[in-house]
């Protein structure tokens, strides 16, 4: 199991290429990263820190290169620099100078979860300082952009061999997900959450048959609520183009203790669970290609 860490380097992500006759499949899991750059700089206790931490990601669907499928995971944590936002999605007031391009902050980014985190909940802000304009571009340069483009040469190289990719945005959520977000549910948080924008990213019959099998398995499933899908999915996700692209969140305490990270009781069922999917999505890809 991958623990937290200071590191001086960080090889950005790393790169599961199929075991298996290859698919255009293409998943990625961009905040199981539990590796601390040194030049963090944070004011809060490392433990604090791993509450962004989507852990054990990359290790619940690590069936996917063995059915034909790339994985691509990030190493970095979110809470440093977040590959699921855009570039322009930051807050100038996080920052000691100027940005040489115009900043577009979002929402999320409004609650203290943009491109550079703010926050690491409500009530406890992440750093004591403003951030230097050049340590922001070095992480920018260091690590979000190898990720994207490593994302980028998959999907790409996906869709150009057999004209079509799908891919699969791998997360997951804090149990109390909706307080997080300010959000009043009449109901709990899902099992899963499975986000494609409101139908516009991924064509349905994928979607459908991840829904289909998770309830089978006895988990409860939403669609976009409370998570439709962000930077990641948007770039990728144009049906039309037999581009298609869809995230999973999966609930924390399904498999790990939210407060020390470790993987609970839960853990193997639910990778047992997700390896079962994984060979139906690859089965249903190999009929459509």
């Amino acid at each position: 199991m991958a623990e937290a860490m200071e590191s001086e380097v960080i090889a950005p992500f790393t790169l599961a290429l199929p075991e298996a006759e290859a698919l255009p499949l293409v998943c990625d899991s961009p905040h199981s990263g539990t590796v601390y750059p040194a030049d963090f700089g944070a004011a809060v206790a490392p433990e604090r820190l791993r509450a962004g931490e989507d852990t054990h990601v990359d290790a619940l669907w690590e069936a996917i290169p063995r059915v034909g499928g790339t994985l691509l995971a990030a190493t970095f944590p979110r809470v440093y620099i977040d590959p699921n936002r855009m570039l322009d999605d930051m807050d100038p007031e996080q920052l000691d100078g100027p940005w040489p391009t115009p900043l577009a902050p979002g929402e999320k980014t409004r609650l203290g979860y943009g491109l550079i985190w703010r926050n690491i909940d409500a009530a406890t802000p992440i750093y004591d300082r403003r951030l230097a304009v050049a340590e922001v571009r070095s992480r920018i340069d260091h690590y979000y952009r190898p990720y994207h483009a490593a994302l980028a040469e998959a999907v790409e190289g996906a869709h150009r061999r057999f004209g079509a990719v799908w891919h699969l945005n791998l997360h997951s959520m804090p149990n109390n997900a909706y307080e997080r977000l300010k959000i009043q549910s009449p109901h709990p948080l899902a099992d899963f959450v499975l986000g494609d924008r409101d139908g516009s990213t991924c064509e349905p019959g994928l979607v459908d048959l991840v829904e289909a099998e998770l309830r089978r398995m006895g988990y409860t499933v939403a669609r976009n609520d409370p998570y439709k899908g962000v930077q990641l999915i948007a770039q990728i996700g144009r049906p039309a183009e037999r581009r298609n692209s869809l995230q999973i969140e999966i609930r924390r305490p399904l498999y790990m203790d939210e407060q020390t990270r470790e993987r609970n009781d839960g853990f193997a069922a639910l990778q047992r669970d997700l390896t079962l999917l994984t060979l139906r999505i690859a089965e249903y890809v190999r009929r459509q290609i």
